[in-house]
């Protein structure tokens, strides 16, 4: 005989078990003395993902401006076919960009596998609330802002803006400008919609990706200065903590973080 069901009840055990399966880990804590502890803040994936993400832009970078305006030559004069200088330039730069797309790919991945501090949701309207705070802050506006063990969220907009979205449109467009000559080909038909949505034509593709990489450019000086900065007022470990996934903190302020999320 089955037993009667309350579908009341089991919409809200699924909604229980929904909820507790989106609940991040907490980052784990090593206390060093009464006041301080160490918080494990960066994950080995995060930082595997930076120093790949951060060698690939800068061989993308060389390779990229050398093929748009090449600033180097054969030392002898002789036929392209016995240096090659172009064609090395090319396949690295490509290599490299095969390398960048699976490093971001596998960093998605870890937007839901991973701690805490491994991703941030663009979909709260905390979010925003502290990111306009951080912003006025910034602008001198305000005279403190809120403590932050990982990123704070006017940089992890500029995270999801430049590392997300920039990165998507390199890679849409690079793969593009790649495959261009062989439009019959199957990765040239994968490929071959991209024109349309950046302008329609090739120059519009290859502006698209220049544009871009100067943004990564400007992007990456700006992420390092900040960083620098960051490590010098804070004192806490913030340029070693993307080598070793430590930050140095008070353990009132990690404690008061993890009570507000």
């Amino acid at each position: 005989m089955p037993v009667p069901t309350n579908p009341k009840m089991e919409k809200e055990t699924v909604k229980l078990v929904w909820k507790k399966s989106r609940k991040r880990r907490k980052a784990k804590t090593i206390p060093i003395n009464d006041q301080m502890m160490k918080v494990y803040v960066w994950e080995l994936p995060v930082r595997i993902f930076h120093w790949v993400n951060a060698f690939s832009i800068f061989i993308l970078m060389i390779t990229g401006v050398f093929i748009g305006r090449p600033f180097a030559s054969a030392s002898i004069q002789e036929e392209a076919y016995y240096s090659y200088l172009m064609g090395w330039a090319r396949y690295i730069h490509f290599f490299t960009a095969f390398v960048f797309t699976i490093n971001l790919a596998v960093r998605w991945y870890w937007v839901y596998k991973g701690n805490e501090h491994a991703t941030s949701n663009l979909f709260r309207l905390s979010f925003w609330k502290e990111t306009w705070e951080t912003v006025k802050y910034y602008l001198f506006l305000k005279n403190r802002k809120k403590h932050y063990i990982g990123h704070n969220p006017l940089a992890q907009l500029s995270y999801w803006i430049f590392i997300g979205l920039g990165s998507i449109i390199m890679i849409l467009t690079g793969y593009y400008l790649l495959f261009e000559p062989q439009p019959e080909s199957v990765y040239g038909k994968m490929f071959m919609w991209v024109a349309h949505l950046f302008g329609g034509d090739s120059f519009s593709v290859r502006s698209w990706h220049h544009l871009v990489a100067w943004g990564f450019m400007i992007f990456t000086i700006v992420h390092v200065y900040m960083a620098f900065r960051e490590d010098y007022l804070q004192r806490n470990g913030t340029m070693s903590s993307i080598v070793t996934g430590y930050k140095i903190e008070r353990k009132k302020e990690t404690l008061g973080e993890q009570d507000e999320k």
